[in-house]
């Protein structure tokens, strides 16, 4: 989304002329874009039981991206994620997260993301920060994204596609339910790592 100096490790004064250059190939892509649901994925990854991994994502959202290749720092991107429409595998599962103990869908429906800066780190790699907004609690997150390509698709439509990984400790958030194991350790990790896998279709 914007481009992110990389300092060279032997002179430090050369840093305006190491800063990474524009990719011609997303400079072309310069729009507005809405991210298509049908293949995207916004998901996460929990530690459970200290053992194994459990995976899910969610499945109703809406975001749009304003892509500015010539000058990536303007690039901008804001997500709606509806908390109801989480889903990891287990319909009890599912339900316990949806809970009191968890997101408390009831009293908050909606997760949100707000940029507020936009960096690249050279080549394809770039970086997005932005407010990230849970059960009514705001805190910075930073992704890192990699651009995967651009195409236009046989329904005429232009796409570009990125994926990104994040890090979040859940209890920032007021997410702190949690059990204790006989054998020591808790049931679910504080750590949780953010996945996306994101195709945005540009608007007319």
């Amino acid at each position: 989304m914007g481009l992110f100096s990389r300092k060279s490790n032997t002179d430090t004064t050369a840093a305006p002329a190491a800063a990474a250059a524009v990719n011609p190939d997303l400079a072309a892509l310069t729009g507005e874009y809405t991210l298509d649901p049908s293949h995207t994925t916004i998901g996460f990854v929990a530690r459970h039981a200290m053992v194994t991994n459990v995976k899910g994502n969610f499945k109703d959202f809406t975001g749009t991206l304003h892509l500015d290749g010539s000058a990536p720092s303007k690039s901008t991107a804001s997500i709606d994620v509806k908390m109801e429409s989480v889903e990891t595998g287990s319909a009890d599962r599912d339900g316990h997260l949806k809970s009191s103990d968890f997101f408390k869908t009831d009293e908050h429906p909606t997760m949100t993301f707000r940029s507020t800066k936009a960096e690249a780190l050279g080549g394809d790699d770039y970086r997005i920060t932005g407010d990230l907004s849970i059960m009514g609690i705001t805190k910075p997150l930073t992704i890192d994204l990699e651009f995967s390509g651009a195409a236009k698709d046989p329904f005429g439509n232009e796409r570009i596609g990125f994926e990104g990984k994040a890090e979040i400790l859940r209890s920032e958030w007021g997410l702190t339910w949690n059990a204790a194991l006989e054998t020591g350790g808790v049931l679910v990790s504080d750590k949780i790592k953010l996945v996306f896998d994101i195709s945005a279709i540009k608007q007319a």
